[in-house]
């Protein structure tokens, strides 16, 4: 597995790398926070809680406007963990999904713990937040599969029959290592997601996710990042239902305007394919970013998760500026989000500034340990 070097990267094309990766973790948090609220309620119920158009602004959720959920927690240890594994690969003992795994253990340590003065130096910053120690509904499927040490893997994954969308809410991440080769961004994906979410549909879905983020920060639009996703799968046992699930996001936009009901038809009963279809379709005929969001939440399904997706491919298309500013001012746990960013992309262009087998910065050893 090969990341470009911050050698290979000039001043314009960081900025730019680092405005899809805000873009990316920023749009992801608040369609979850915008539809986590009405999770499986019913259209008509949103309805006549919010109105006709159903959810256009943040709800109220645990408390405050913008809160997020378990997702939004997991999907920023996951970019944690790919931080420390970049780290890792000093020492020679480099195996991403293992630090993967570490960090999603430090999460469910979050769920367990009363405060983050029960963590160790080496846990790193980002289990310091004590934000983040909030019980945010996580889901069975990632409460047993990381309720113990062992790691799911594909030959054993964890929860066999699940086929949940969660896997897939968390995945984005993957999709900014821009310097590696798209194969393996969904290889390392899905092997994650075997983690919590051991069916194919549903590892397969978050796998597919991930290899679109991964096209679209690298600049493709977004019908194209799809098609090139499907060729990656078609090889993969059990990719059918997935890659069926992405023709047709792509065959509803060509069946009239955007509406409620297309959408919920694309969830269907809520698996990760689904989900995904839907999130793929609000993104491609969304007229800006506000409207795909609502778009992917109004409906019967994990509106939480469906509108993370969607704003996830849409971060990840247009960059952090092009999110709803309003949304984002009242947005959870934002400043932690804008430095784990910044440290992401930080580290992608230029991590052997900061760190190599002969020498580092203590300070950036401090914040994501090779332990």
């Amino acid at each position: 597995m090969v990341v470009a070097s911050g050698a290979l990267w000039g001043r314009g094309e960081q900025q730019d790398f680092r405005s899809r990766v805000r873009g990316t973790l920023l749009g992801s948090a608040v369609g979850d926070a915008l539809g986590t609220p009405v999770d499986g309620l019913p259209f008509g119920e949103i309805q006549r809680a919010y109105g006709a158009d159903g959810v256009v602004d943040l709800p109220f959720g645990h408390g405050r406007r913008g809160a997020v959920s378990a997702l939004t927690q997991l999907t920023l240890f996951s970019l944690d963990g790919l931080i420390r594994a970049q780290v890792r690969r000093d020492t020679g003992a480099w195996h991403p999904p293992t630090d993967l795994h570490r960090a999603y253990l430090r999460w469910a340590a979050t769920q367990r713990d009363w405060g983050p003065d029960m963590r160790r130096k080496d846990d790193g910053w980002l289990a310091f937040e004590e934000w983040l120690y909030a019980r945010r509904s996580p889901t069975r499927a990632c409460l047993l599969g990381f309720g113990d040490d062992v790691m799911g893997t594909l030959d054993t994954p964890k929860n066999p029959k699940e086929l949940g969308p969660d896997a897939a809410g968390r995945s984005a991440p993957f999709g900014l290592l821009v310097g590696w080769e798209p194969q393996l961004v969904l290889q390392l994906a899905i092997e994650c997601a075997a983690q919590t979410h051991g069916h194919p549909t549903a590892y397969l879905s978050a796998g597919a996710y991930a290899a679109v983020v991964h096209s679209l920060a690298r600049g493709d639009s977004l019908d194209g990042a799809v098609q090139r996703t499907a060729q990656l799968l078609a090889p993969r046992p059990g990719q059918r239902p997935v890659a069926a699930a992405l023709q047709r996001a792509l065959g509803a936009v060509q069946q009239g305007a955007p509406s409620p009901e297309a959408v919920a038809e694309l969830v269907g009963v809520g698996t990760a394919d689904g989900a995904l279809a839907a999130a793929v379709y609000c993104a491609l005929v969304a007229e800006d970013v506000r409207h795909g969001l609502c778009l992917a939440v109004n409906h019967g399904g994990p509106s939480g998760v469906t509108g993370a997706l969607t704003g996830g491919l849409l971060g990840a298309l247009h960059g952090e500026t092009a999110l709803p500013p309003a949304w984002l001012a009242e947005l959870e746990g934002r400043p932690t989000m804008l430095v784990l960013a910044d440290d992401f992309a930080m580290e992608m262009t230029q991590g052997p500034a900061l760190h190599s087998p002969t020498g580092s910065a203590p300070g950036w050893l401090t914040r994501y340990p090779r332990a």
